[in-house]
């Protein structure tokens, strides 16, 4: 039987909860209530052939609480005049929230939109877009409020997040609500204290004017001649980017690798330096203007997750070579072959034409499904006599 049930209606009203719809005009003063609900019933074959079963129905939707029945009267060939419901109301907010035990969760909501009508009544709008991730935020929306007003008096502040005096707040607190606290910010301060060229939680400090951790860059000295410190020929180095980019040493070729093994046993090279490599991102290097001048050379693996990064890496360093990434190289190490768990399926604009190829080749699985050839399983003599081709 599809007759209308009270499970039926209580769904319907769960689908509007789900989509905020109860709880937007809390915030915006409009209501759509009286609320019309959907009901199914019984056919005019049905009444004749189930009649008993129709009046069981009809009696069950009596019984439930907090709706009000629109009737229509028919006049059945078999059953004679008939009563039968036409349609379903639910005639207030509080008895749609009643039927779906949402009541208290209303109210906490109710409360949210009054401390922040008084606190920062420009935060009203984010929470009429999202009011059922604002209830899951109930506990901490106080102190969320304190946050925003302390950056209204202080922005950009110029300071790391530890350095952020509020009582009873903690750093901690703020980085564990970047996400909620970048929409919150974008409402309450002025343009000009939001860099928006930086986004996403990982940019979060830069975007608000807060100092951020520089990340660190490795890299080991390929030729002894650089001296670069005292001690060990060929030094393995770590600086923060702010210092790597005021080096001043005459390296003519970089190289990165995103294996720390093959970093570590990278033959050396004149006048060279190799890096290792952090996978995705490259903001940290591009503050060393000095590596424009210099020849650069990418060696990842031979899979399309290699193949993006080398993409992103050039949209950075536009001159930006590959280096062990080629078919020759792939065939050559058949039997150590590997499996990429998934692929990056997006074209890649900055790869040249031969890597493209290729490229679309593992993409496509044309050689075989899911295929890698990790940088670590090219033969170390194979990759020093590539070197030595490269700087004659």
């Amino acid at each position: 039987m599809s007759w209308t049930t009270a499970s039926d209606l209580k769904a319907q009203l769960s689908r509007l909860w789900e989509r905020g719809e109860f709880l937007r005009p809390l915030a915006t003063g409009e209501t759509r209530f009286p609320l019309r609900l959907t009901v199914k019933g019984p056919s005019s074959s049905e009444l004749a052939e189930r009649f008993e079963a129709v009046r069981n129905w009809t009696a069950e939707l009596v019984a439930i609480p907090r709706i009000r029945i629109d009737w229509r009267e028919i006049n059945h060939r078999v059953q004679g005049s008939q009563r039968l419901p036409r349609s379903v109301w639910v005639d207030t907010l509080d008895d749609a929230l009643a039927m779906i035990g949402k009541r208290d969760a209303a109210a906490c909501f109710a409360q949210m939109l009054e401390l922040t009508r008084s606190k920062q009544p420009v935060l009203l709008e984010w929470l009429e877009k999202r009011p059922l991730q604002a209830i899951g935020l109930a506990n901490v929306w106080p102190r969320l409020l304190d946050v925003v007003a302390w950056m209204e008096a202080h922005p950009r502040p110029g300071i790391y997040l530890r350095q952020v005096d509020i009582p009873g707040i903690h750093s901690k607190f703020i980085e564990a609500h970047r996400g909620v606290l970048s929409g919150l910010f974008d409402l309450a301060l002025p343009v000009e204290a939001v860099a928006a060229e930086h986004s996403g939680a990982t940019q979060f400090a830069r975007r608000y004017g807060f100092l951020d951790k520089q990340t660190p860059i490795r890299f080991r000295v390929l030729d002894e001649r650089l001296g670069l410190l005292p001690g060990p020929a060929f030094p393995d180095v770590t600086l923060d980017a702010g210092s790597f980019a005021k080096l001043d040493v005459p390296v003519r070729r970089v190289f990165i690798t995103e294996n720390e093994t093959n970093f570590l046993a990278f033959p050396p090279a004149a006048d060279s330096i190799v890096i290792f490599g952090a996978g995705y991102g490259w903001d940290a290097l591009a503050g060393a203007e000095w590596l424009a001048r210099c020849s650069i050379h990418y060696w990842g693996d031979i899979d399309t997750h290699g193949f993006a990064i080398l993409d992103q890496l050039r949209r950075r360093f536009d001159h930006v070579a590959s280096f062990l990434m080629d078919r020759p190289t792939l065939m050559a190490h058949e039997a150590l072959w590997g499996r990429e768990p998934d692929q990056v399926v997006h074209d890649l604009p900055s790869l040249t034409a031969t890597e493209r190829a290729l490229f679309d080749e593992l993409r496509d699985n044309r050689i075989r499904k899911n295929l890698r050839l990790e940088q670590e399983m090219i033969g170390f003599g194979f990759a020093r006599n590539a070197l030595a081709r490269l700087i004659g």
